[in-house]
């Protein structure tokens, strides 16, 4: 598969679903993947990172899985918090296909799979978690980030997992610069682990030590799912492609230096 495959709103290569394990503060799950999405037959290692090291998600308000892939944060994120609403955001339809059947496998009616164009403009997030497309290009990632961030609550957070040889370090300084206060709450196997809030909210909350949430792992081998293929993908309604100019990330009534 083509790098750029799994941020296309389409992907071109075939559909060959794979079952995936993914471990839950209540147990193991098996969930479907897919090819021509982010992490195919398997939980992500910079996922697993994130999911261990970051504290369990706020029990209510409005969350954020920004560039959702198959699920496996939306869904851990769902789970531990029943109350809240987990939105599930990405550009590829087959990913949100596959949200949208993973979330009804375990019943949780909380997930909702979208694109940008379905979330409503006054909508706001307690929490923002993201293993986010680096491989979109450092402009495109900055407008991505520069759009969804402004929409924390006062006092919200968010998490985010990125390789330490990707741009981890430079991503947050770019987000300082920008009038964000960014935290690096765990570094561990290459990954940064880095927690963002609005400069004007509250100190840091100290994370969470390991065993927040127990970490997902991946299937021994991706399973191919019996059947006839994955079926005819649901068209949620593609969103805009972030617009790959550059913009500052403005933190909210703060002036970008």
């Amino acid at each position: 598969m083509s790098p750029a495959q799994y941020f296309e709103t389409d992907p071109a290569v075939p559909s060959q679903p794979f079952e995936v394990d993914l471990v839950l503060p209540g147990g193991k799950v098996r969930l479907v993947s897919d090819r021509g999405v982010f992490s195919t037959g398997r939980v992500d290692p910079g996922t697993s990172a994130l999911l261990k090291a970051a504290p369990a998600p706020p029990g209510t308000g409005n969350l954020l899985d920004l560039g959702c892939g198959w699920g496996p944060i939306a869904v851990t994120l769902a789970s531990a918090a029943p109350a809240t609403v987990v939105w599930a955001l990405d550009v590829n339809r087959r990913a949100l296909a596959l949200v949208a059947d993973n979330a009804a496998r375990l019943a949780l009616a909380n997930i909702r799979p979208v694109t940008e164009a379905d979330i409503p403009a006054g909508v706001r997030f307690a929490e923002i978690w993201s293993n986010p497309p680096i491989r979109v290009g450092k402009d495109a990632l900055h407008d991505l980030l520069g759009t969804w961030l402004p929409r924390l609550v006062p006092g919200g957070r968010a998490w985010l997992v990125v390789q330490r040889h990707l741009g981890a370090d430079s991503l947050a300084t770019w987000l300082s610069a920008g009038g964000w206060t960014v935290r690096r709450a765990a570094s561990k196997s290459g990954y940064r682990i880095l927690e963002v809030r609005p400069a004007a909210g509250p100190g840091p909350v100290p994370a969470a030590g390991p065993g927040s949430f127990p970490n997902p792992k991946p299937a021994p081998g991706p399973t191919p799912v019996p059947g006839p293929g994955a079926g005819p993908v649901p068209n949620p309604g593609a969103g805009p492609v972030p617009n790959p100019g550059a913009r500052p990330v403005p933190g909210p009534g703060i002036a970008a230096p």
